[in-house]
């Protein structure tokens, strides 16, 4: 993997993740009032359940 993959890969995240602020910065501010109201168990499985949803769509599309 070269360090143009890993950036571009980056930029992608990056413009995913500005997405829903600058689309609709309403529904991402209730999210995030949403997501202060659980618990860190709660907030860690998320995480937990988004890495290993990453890991699967890397190990399918780049065997």
């Amino acid at each position: 993997m070269s360090v143009s993959t890993i950036l571009l890969a980056f930029a992608l995240m990056l413009i995913l993740e500005g997405a829903l602020p600058f689309l609709a910065p309403a529904v991402w501010r209730e999210t995030f009032r949403r997501l202060l109201a659980l618990s860190n168990g709660q907030i860690r499985f998320i995480g937990l359940l988004s890495m290993l949803a990453g890991i699967a769509l890397l190990v399918v599309f780049f065997p």
